[in-house]
């Protein structure tokens, strides 16, 4: 596998940074710290410009290839990594495990960050391409739509990208692999919450009372009959309630009011819409025939679905498999929500998968991203910057 020997050299002092930030996760936008470790790291790499706070917390780095300048940096392609951990608590037992209580790296962004910032050293070192890198440090992926934050305050025109790509790690794809796919890959993601109110009372006494609980657990039931018989079965949708609070927790007392949480993933934004149309409809039924009300709510910003263009899957195929030997261009699609889906409606690009070997999955309190597979990351970034920004 022709993972480039520097990175060799350098995997003790990078596997020593990402154990740093594992140990101290950051959620959302709230990643100072991070952002700053990231900061120090581009200092010492001698990187040409670092802007920071764009979309709030977000770092932007910029290495000009030979011959070029701010004055003339030529063509400017941007690469992308996320800074944010998640709110679980670890179960790793690594002994770089999370010392913030109730948070962790438990989706591999200390990793992703590591292999773009060890990119970065090499970059600035060689400079053997023709234009200019922008090293894109995000916040906010795991649900705070930190990627339109960064477009918004201008990332793609303020720095010129004219092409744009990120990278996932996989613990379905073997370490040394890499997976995309053109067109749509990611996910739509929408959050939601359903009000249900009714009439509490003693539980010796329901007919005195709208029953809140069970009117709830009747929606969670009805609502899969959104996907199951609503919803052409050729397009792919999940509707999935994953919380059921109410405003009692007494044994003897039937709550006035439940709350349920869940989400929906869907590829096609008619099958989307028609789903959230059908969604109120059942809920509003549903919760009529007991009796009570309900209200549906968005919890947070959408994100859309991902969609990679064709010339860059292409691109970023080229450069995966310049470095692994091989690469798979037809991965199935994930019902996984990826806020890149932000850059890639903004500018050209293509998000790319890199095994991270078997292991829990993302998003699980076991999980861990594998320090192995830091060289093949950093080469990938430096492989594919060489080969969209040639020297002539």
């Amino acid at each position: 596998m022709p993972v480039r020997n520097r990175f060799a050299d350098l995997l003790p002092e990078l596997t020593a940074f990402r154990h740093d930030l594992h140990m101290h996760p950051e959620l959302q936008y709230d990643v100072e710290r991070t952002a700053g470790r990231v900061v120090e790291g581009l200092r010492a790499a001698g990187v040409d410009a670092i802007h920071e706070g764009i979309g709030r917390t977000g770092v932007v780095a910029l290495i000009h290839g030979r011959g070029r300048s701010a004055e003339d940096p030529g063509r400017v392609i941007g690469l992308r990594a996320d800074m944010d951990a998640l709110p679980i608590a670890e179960a790793t037992g690594a002994a770089h495990a999370s010392t913030i209580p109730g948070k962790m790296h438990a989706c591999g962004h200390d990793g992703h960050t590591t292999m773009l910032l060890g990119a970065a050293k090499h970059l600035a070192e060689t400079r053997a391409f023709d234009g200019t890198v922008a090293l894109i440090f995000q916040p906010a992926e795991e649900g705070g739509a930190g990627a339109e934050a960064m477009v918004r305050d201008g990332l793609i025109e303020r720095f010129g990208i004219t092409e744009i790509y990120g990278m996932h790690n996989s613990p379905l794809v073997p370490v040394g692999q890499f997976a995309i796919r053109p067109g749509p890959f990611y996910a739509a993601v929408d959050s939601f919450r359903i009000d249900v109110r009714g009439k509490g009372g003693h539980a010796a006494r329901p007919n005195n009372t709208v029953d809140t609980t069970l009117a709830a657990s009747a929606i969670v039931l009805a609502v899969q009959s959104v996907v199951s018989r609503n919803t052409d079965p050729q397009q792919p949708l999940v509707i999935s309630v994953t919380a059921f609070r109410t405003d009692s927790e007494a044994f003897n007392v039937i709550p006035d009011a439940a709350t349920l949480r869940g989400t929906i993933r869907s590829f096609d934004e008619a099958t989307r819409e028609k789903a959230l149309a059908d969604l109120r409809r059942v809920i509003d039924s549903t919760a009529a025939a007991y009796g009570a009300t309900a209200a549906f709510h968005f919890e947070e910003e959408p994100y859309p679905v991902m969609e990679n263009h064709a010339p860059e899957t292409d691109h970023a195929g080229n450069a995966a498999r310049a470095v692994a030997g091989a690469v798979n261009m037809e991965a199935p699609r994930t019902t996984g929500g990826e806020d890149f889906a932000y850059m890639l409606r903004a500018c050209p690009g293509a998000y790319i998968q890199i095994g991270n070997g078997p292991s829990a999955g993302l998003h699980h309190p076991e999980y861990d991203f594998n320090d192995e597979i830091i060289p093949i990351g950093c080469s990938y970034w430096v492989e594919l910057t060489e080969q969209r920004l040639p020297v002539s």
